[in-house]
């Protein structure tokens, strides 16, 4: 089932429809995707991946040379061998997903952190430029 959204931010529908398409978000086959949020705010985008269980040095995250964000995991099982589960819901053992950047998004100042089962990726957006005019007098001829 597809769910109907009302955004005006063309770059969020842009983020959101990357995920959605798999021509935009390329995944390592045979592996859980995380649950992701996806925040448009007025400085900035944040990405919200549920990894519960996992620290920060289980992460890698990278901007490649065609301006997508990379963000995988290879995680050892480190858990007692003789559990025996009936279902395990949660467990991410790997995971690969790359997101084309928008062009609004300034690289050099992504930021990551893990907090509580979250994996926070913060996009800081670019901030235009404002130009003050010039004070200057004007000569009379």
């Amino acid at each position: 089932m597809r769910t109907t959204r009302n955004f005006n931010s063309s770059v969020f529908n842009a983020l959101y429809g990357m995920l959605e398409n798999e021509s935009w978000v390329s995944r390592s086959s045979g592996s859980a995707m995380p649950a992701i949020n996806i925040i448009d705010s007025e400085k900035s985008y944040e990405l919200e991946y549920a990894v519960p269980g996992m620290s920060k040095e289980d992460f890698n995250i990278q901007i490649d040379s065609e301006n997508r964000l990379i963000i995988s995991v290879e995680k050892e099982n480190s858990e007692n061998s003789e559990k025996r589960y009936l279902r395990q819901g949660f467990r991410i053992p790997s995971f690969r997903q790359s997101i084309t950047l928008p062009e609004d998004v300034d690289r050099e100042a992504i930021t990551a952190r893990v907090e509580n089962g979250i994996l926070y990726i913060t996009l800081p957006k670019l901030q235009p430029e404002v130009v003050k005019p010039e004070v200057r007098t004007i000569g009379i001829a």
